[in-house]
């Protein structure tokens, strides 16, 4: 299947400081793209993959699970950390889950995280029935477009694949289950507002991970594809100062460098 137009993975190479960014669940790397460019024109190597079954039809995410999510962000990881000196790895929505157990799993290789409203739970009684209604029922109402910005638009699915949905809750839970191993410095923003993935989630994860060094900012503006919001300036912006904090001589960086993706 096409990749929708604007959900096309990106890639730049930088200096020696690399960044991964982690799209959410029936989103794409558009949602992340003007980070990845912000990052980018501050001379970062920068790897924004598109997960599988994503940015195509949601039909093709009943297809994938949260394995096969994992194992895409795993591997730009590595590749990395093969020709970065340190790595920094942020997401959104599940692509915070999936920065937290790249955290969980990989340690000391990880200089850092980032997470903007980051889901840790399927909320409501329908979470419970999934390993049931998956059978009968394909999809339900999507997540996509949670944006107070006017204008603001989501490249992503208006339809939940509802077996994709139950592998997330199982993979929600592996990740709670391992928050302790979280050990590297955290920058965590999140919005009061948003109607997809509830504060209490933030919450959990903060009252979990071992970081000891750990900064929480409220996004008042934003909704939940807050990247694409009011606040989005400020993430970027906020996570910069982050890195070059916890990277000495990233801010002399050229910005040099070149750009392959949509």
């Amino acid at each position: 299947m096409p990749v929708l137009p604007g959900a096309e993975p990106f890639r730049h190479e930088g200096g020696k400081v690399g960044v991964l960014l982690c799209h959410g669940f029936t989103g794409s790397p558009q949602s992340m793209r003007p980070w990845a460019d912000h990052l980018a024109a501050r001379g970062l190597t920068v790897s924004l993959p598109l997960l599988p079954g994503h940015g195509t039809r949601w039909q093709d995410m009943q297809l994938t699970g949260w394995q096969d999510w994992y194992a895409e962000v795993d591997r730009a990881l590595r590749e990395l950390l093969e020709t970065c000196e340190q790595v920094f790895v942020v997401g959104l929505s599940m692509g915070g889950a999936l920065t937290l157990r790249l955290a969980e799993k990989h340690g000391d290789s990880i200089s850092g995280i980032v997470l903007v409203n980051p889901a840790n739970k399927l909320h409501g009684f329908a979470a419970h029935l999934l390993p049931v209604v998956k059978h009968f029922v394909p999809s339900t109402k999507g997540l996509t477009n949670d944006i107070a910005k006017e204008g603001g638009s989501e490249v992503g699915y208006d339809r939940v694949p509802l077996r994709a949905a139950h592998s997330v809750r199982d993979f929600f839970r592996l990740v709670d289950a391992d928050l302790p191993q979280v050990t590297q410095p955290l920058l965590l923003l999140h919005s009061p507002q948003d109607h997809v993935v509830p504060p209490v989630d933030s919450a959990r994860i903060l009252s979990r991970v071992s970081s000891t060094e750990v900064t929480e900012t409220l996004l008042e503006q934003s909704y939940h594809v807050a990247t694409l919001d009011h606040d989005a300036e400020r993430i970027f912006e906020d996570s910069y100062a982050f890195i070059c904090r916890l990277a000495p001589g990233v801010g002399d960086l050229s910005g040099e460098g070149t750009a392959t993706g949509g």
